[in-house]
């Protein structure tokens, strides 16, 4: 407010300098020409007379007009030096003079110089405009006008100049004021919100940030109105950026419990075995005692390969997390349908199988291995969370540019409370943990680890009799993206 007072103060005191001039420049060229008239008509009436006669006296009495304030000096070797200013008139022909003393006409003399017009300030009379003019017959004729109207005028101006600044720049702060605490009204509230969102405990535990900038305070269309609608905007997504924290948190718990969970029922069972031996040997027959330490070392060596399993299946996540562990070449995926069906009928010989597969060969540049992991967990998940009597129908096609791979089952369906969560580590559809059913939870999260390296995405659409695992593959990937993922 202070920046736009200042310059429009600036702005006004220009234009009154400039009007002041202007006005000033005016009023002086119409004084000049009325001082010209008059000092042609002293002079011409001068010239009429003898030099004797030539006094100011008698150039007054003459057919002269003589204005209220004029000046008339005469300046004669004759005569000498006279001067008068009529102070009245009547007419046009008579007034009332006052005579010029010697020091006034020394002034007189001393502002005009060597100029044939100036501006002087006389003693007790005030400032005039003189001009100086002479005869043929030498004798000098100083004629000059009050300056008064000027200034007058231009005093009048300024006091008219400097009230309407005054005034006007009263109303400007008054409006600035007004119209800037109106504007600024949606940045306190922005402030507002921000104090209250910046006080709320955001490092730990669930967090949801309900507070907003009201609608009326965040109209796009202003700037002001911009800043908080952006910062609308940016709770929305800070709202989302917690609540996916805290999910991912207690997904990462979950997690962590699942697998100390996993690792530690093996652990207890290699212990408890290990224990065991240890008491058979020390109070058992030799005879008994092998015998029962080789079935305890047997259930040791069982355990410690699940375990195995179980940490070999989370480092294969690590690495494709990173981007690693894929090596590229060309796969048949129609032929490695083929062989995993083939592995996993003997498992599930009270399921039916079937498979759909092209006559001509599916060709996808990716891991051989790992794809056959991928069916291998596809069918293997079909298989342990199907009744008996199941239909299992496995089929690969081409679309377009891609591969596609699907694993279908008539089954009871997935259940819609843990479909989100299906691909995550550790996810279970039955929560128990019992080898049959549960298993590790660690299936279908490799599977889709697998399938992104690739370039991919995998989905399912579930309902009661009708479940179908869709893989989709680019048959040809950027060169670029096979290379960054194998390095």
């Amino acid at each position: 407010m202070t920046a736009v007072i200042g310059f429009v103060s600036l702005i006004l005191v220009i234009v009154a300098v400039i009007t002041s001039a202007t006005l000033s420049r005016t009023l002086e060229d119409q004084l000049d020409q009325k001082l010209i008239a008059n000092a042609r008509a002293l002079t011409s009436w001068v010239e009429r007379v003898s030099p004797t006669q030539a006094t100011v006296d008698n150039v007054l009495r003459g057919e002269v007009p003589q204005s209220p304030g004029l000046l008339f000096v005469v300046f004669s070797q004759v005569t000498g030096a006279s001067g008068v200013i009529v102070s009245s008139a009547e007419d046009e022909l008579s007034g009332t003079m006052t005579a010029l003393s010697t020091v006034q006409l020394t002034q007189i003399a001393a502002a005009l110089g060597t100029d044939h017009v100036a501006n002087v300030t006389i003693d007790d009379v005030g400032s005039y405009r003189v001009a100086i003019t002479s005869t043929q017959s030498g004798i000098a004729v100083v004629t000059g006008l009050p300056r008064a109207d000027i200034q007058n005028q231009l005093a009048t101006l300024l006091t008219v100049i400097a009230l309407a600044t005054l005034g006007g720049l009263i109303l400007l702060a008054l409006t600035t004021a007004v119209t800037i605490r109106v504007s600024l009204r949606p940045l306190r509230a922005v402030a507002a919100t921000a104090m209250r969102v910046a006080n709320q405990p955001l490092d730990r535990g669930e967090v949801t940030i309900t507070e907003r900038i009201p609608a009326s305070e965040a109209d796009p269309r202003t700037e002001t109105g911009l800043v908080g609608a952006s910062l609308n905007t940016l709770l929305d997504h800070v709202n989302t950026s917690l609540a996916a924290r805290q999910k991912n948190e207690e997904r990462m718990r979950r997690f962590v419990a699942d697998a100390s969970h996993e690792l530690r029922t093996p652990l207890a069972s290699i212990r408890g075995y290990s224990e065991l031996s240890l008491r058979a040997l020390s109070k058992q027959s030799p005879e008994e005692a092998i015998e029962g330490t080789t079935s305890s070392l047997e259930r040791i060596q069982a355990q410690s390969l699940r375990m195995t399993r179980l940490v070999e299946d989370l480092l294969l996540l690590a690495r494709l997390d990173e981007g690693r562990e894929l090596v590229y070449g060309t796969v048949d995926l129609a032929q490695l349908a083929l062989e995993g069906l083939s592995d996993a009928r003997p498992t599930a010989i009270d399921h039916e199988w079937s498979i759909e597969v092209p006559e001509e060969p599916v060709v996808i540049v990716g891991d051989a291995g790992r794809m056959h992991q991928v069916v291998a967990n596809l069918l293997a998940n079909a298989r342990t969370h199907t009744p008996a009597g199941t239909v299992i129908t496995l089929s690969v096609s081409q679309e377009d540019d891609e591969a596609v791979l699907r694993v279908h089952d008539n089954g009871p369906g997935i259940d819609p409370g843990v479909r989100d969560e299906l691909f995550a580590r550790f996810a279970r559809a039955d929560t128990s943990r019992a080898r049959q059913t549960g298993g590790t939870g660690l299936g279908l999260a490799i599977a889709k680890a697998i399938v992104e390296g690739h370039g991919g995405h995998i989905t399912v659409a579930s309902e009661p009799g009708d479940t179908t695992f869709t893989v989709r593959i680019p048959l040809n990937p950027a060169r670029s993206a096979a290379t960054g993922s194998a390095s």
